[in-house]
């Protein structure tokens, strides 16, 4: 045979052999390797040896690393969860292959090569992917984008908010206008059925009920388009219906003024906040007139203050509480609101009349200006941080004998009425007033009359008759204290009514009028208080202390009195108007202190914890005389050995009654201060209670026989010192003759 032909087989058999370790090699799943005639190698596996066989890189053996078993398995190492796992670098993750794995970028990243995978971190080129950029309508109409690392997230701009908690569509804020009248309509029906509705109830339901589909239709839809001028002009509709006004009683007309007044604020606002591409809008019609004004961002961006005008009146208000009040979406609105007819409403049915305390500055006031609305936010009240400042134009000339009151309408229960809490007039004149409040509402301007004009003759008389009262005092004091011969406890008690009326006095000579601390002037009001309850006290004391005295004529007790004037008289005389001035200033504070005056305030009936007390102790000292004078009567009827006492005791309790009288009656005049006698009590209230000083230094000083006596003995002494004093004086002079002659 040829050589070759016998070599051929051989080479045949080595040439298939190699083929068959190659494929092995190269991993060539699902076939088997025949290492040689007894070994067979299953997939994922290769020959070793030529007599065993191993696992391919990637793939691990159920059993032993080397195997001859043709059946044995090998499964894929998960090279991403393995204790060696790669790494792939920041920004990238690990994916795993049958037998190998490779890397890819995290979303919201993407390699800068544009390649789609990696297999080492050496080629990691994962970089951000700005989604705003490669979508910009990404987050839909009326929001922006902000990319982030790996991400992004949108916003609604100034003035939106997100839809149904969806964050890629954004509508224009809403206001709940629906809560604040939540039951009106069903105290419609109630009242209808309870018979509180008059003849004109419909009317007055079909009113509410156009109230309510203005303000629902303004607040309910927040995509729909909203105008100002057309809210305006349905609301003008409802104040020009004349029918509705003039047809319903007192409860009806305010109830629905309190209902128009807290819509039309709530449907401006709304209005505003929904048209965010105007920042300010005016709207003027026949009964009404308003502006409102946006605030987006912070104050920095705008004025420290706004003014908002309407009509002739105008409104400041400070940046800080609209964007204090602002929505969520970080817009503020602020509304004012001028009515034109609204105030000859309120004064043709006098909504307030009756709902005033009696005796307080509302009371026989009238309404003297436009009525105006100041609104932020969503239109609910709240406090202040800044108060707002309102200037209203009078209808009519403010009179000197006026007082300007800022007042807002206040809502209590079911009824409403004007009120001063919280408002003060800084500034006034004949043609306008300027309001501060510490609140946003409905605001007006009153004009109450002064309690009583404080004319020229008023004031004269006030300051000539305290100063000669002071002066009397001031004698009377003295004579009490020097003249010892009418020293006894009658005379102790002259002696304290002097001094607290003295005091009282000057106090109130030194504040005619108001000064501009409000803490101060309640200390002096409080003062005031008390120096006059003391006189009053003392003037009591004196009357007991006398009708006691008379009641035992028959033993002249000396002793009693002394007991009577240490334990009894100065603990009571000055402790009973301190007691009652504290629990006065604890039940009431604010009661210290008027707008005009540094006494107490008419509010409440405040006045009544001075003119009880006082009332009280008149009453009390006519009994005590009453007795005291029957006593008398008899003793001078059975005692002749007594009269010069009986007849002292009498002219005594004589002078205790003109001084009980001179006190008592200029307060009474002063509680009948009303009506057409008013000027002429207010004359004698005055010529009286600044006399009162005088009035005592006569009864009490003049009157005495003793003290006139004492007076002659000092006049007749100091005549006698000037006499002596003259010659020494005179002497040293060279005119002998003149000194001869004064002797």
């Amino acid at each position: 045979m040829d050589p070759a032909r016998r070599l051929l087989p051989l080479g045949l058999c080595i040439a298939l052999c190699l083929w068959g370790t190659v494929a092995q090699n190269h991993g060539v799943q699902g076939t088997t390797g025949d290492c040689n005639n007894h070994v067979i190698c299953p997939a994922n596996t290769k020959c070793v040896n030529s007599t065993h066989c191993t696992s391919l890189d990637g793939y691990q053996p159920s059993g032993n690393r080397f195997f001859t078993d043709p059946t044995e398995t090998c499964d894929d190492i998960n090279e991403c969860l393995g204790p060696s796992q790669p790494d792939c670098g920041p920004h990238a993750q690990c994916n795993n292959t049958p037998g190998s794995y490779y890397c890819t970028c995290i979303h919201g990243y993407e390699l800068s090569s544009g390649k789609a995978n990696f297999t080492h971190a050496s080629e990691n080129s994962c970089q951000d992917i700005d989604e705003c950029n490669q979508t910009p309508d990404i987050c839909g109409p009326n929001a922006a984008c902000n990319n982030t690392s790996g991400s992004y997230w949108c916003e609604c701009r100034a003035g939106y908010v997100p839809s149904n908690g969806n964050t890629t569509l954004c509508q224009a804020p809403s206001i709940n206008c629906s809560a604040e009248f939540e039951g009106i309509k069903e105290t419609c029906r109630n009242f209808s059925l309870q018979g509180k509705w008059s003849s004109r109830s419909s009317s007055f339901c079909s009113f509410f009920n156009s109230t309510f589909d203005i303000l629902m239709s303004t607040c309910r839809d927040g995509s729909a388009a909203l105008s100002l001028e057309n809210v305006t002009l349905r609301f003008n509709a409802l104040l020009n219906s004349t029918s509705l006004w003039d047809g319903g009683d007192k409860w009806e007309v305010g109830s629905a003024v309190t209902v128009l007044l807290q819509s039309v604020e709530r449907a401006a606002l709304a209005t505003a906040l929904r048209s965010l591409e105007r920042t300010t809008q005016n709207v003027t019609t026949e009964s009404l007139a308003i502006q409102t004004r946006l605030v987006t961002g912070n104050c920095s961006q705008h004025s420290e203050v706004f003014t908002l005008s309407a009509h002739e009146e105008t409104m400041d208000v400070h940046c800080a509480t609209v964007t204090g009040a602002a929505t969520q979406a970080g817009v503020g609105a602020a509304a004012f609101i001028s009515y034109s007819t609204l105030d000859s409403i309120i004064s043709a049915r006098r909504l307030s009349e009756g709902n005033q305390r009696a005796g307080g500055k509302l009371e026989k006031s009238h309404l003297n200006s436009r009525v105006v609305s100041g609104a932020d936010g969503d239109g609910s009240p709240v406090h202040l941080s800044s108060p707002a400042n309102f200037t209203l134009r009078h209808r009519q000339a403010k009179k000197e004998e006026e007082e300007a009151l800022c007042v807002y309408w206040k809502v209590v229960a079911e009824s409403s009425s004007w009120s001063l809490d919280g408002c003060t007039a800084v500034h006034t004149n004949s043609t306008h007033t300027t309001c501060s409040c510490d609140h946003l509402s409905s605001f007006a301007v009153l004009m109450a009359p002064t309690a009583v004009t404080e004319s020229s003759p008023l004031t004269i008389i006030t300051y000539v008759g305290l100063t000669l009262s002071l002066l009397c005092l001031f004698l009377a004091i003295l004579t009490f204290l020097l003249c010892r011969s009418i020293r006894n406890v009658s005379t102790s008690l002259h002696l304290q009514l002097c001094l607290c009326l003295f005091l009282a006095d000057l106090l109130f000579l030194t504040v005619v009028t108001r000064p501009g601390s409000q803490v101060a002037c309640a200390v002096i009001a409080g003062l005031l208080h008390y120096l006059f309850l003391a006189c009053f006290t003392w003037m009591f004391l004196e009357g007991l202390h006398l009708f006691l005295t008379v009641r035992n004529l028959k033993v002249v007790n000396y002793t009693s009195a002394s007991r009577f004037k240490k334990r009894f008289m100065y603990p009571f005389g000055y402790g009973f108007p301190a007691l009652v001035v504290a629990i006065s200033a604890a039940v009431n504070p604010g009661g210290y202190g008027t707008s005009t005056h540094c006494w107490l305030s008419l509010d409440r009936g405040f006045r009544w914890s001075f003119l009880g007390p006082v009332c009280a102790i008149i009453l009390i000292n006519i009994t005590f005389f009453a007795l005291t004078l029957w006593i008398l009567r008899n003793r001078l009827s059975s005692l002749n050995a007594d009269v010069s006492t009986l007849r002292d005791h009498r002219l005594l309790t004589f002078k205790a009654i003109a001084q009980l009288f001179i006190l008592g009656c200029s307060w009474s005049l002063g509680l009948l201060q009303v009506g057409p006698a008013a000027t002429v009590m207010a004359y004698l209230f005055t010529i009286i209670n600044s006399l009162q000083g005088a009035f005592i230094f006569l009864v009490h000083c003049l009157l005495n026989c003793q003290v006139r006596e004492q007076y002659r003995r000092w006049i007749k002494g100091f005549r006698m010192f000037s006499s002596k004093s003259q010659p020494s004086d005179l002497s040293m002079s060279a005119v002998p003759t003149t000194s001869t002659k004064t002797d």
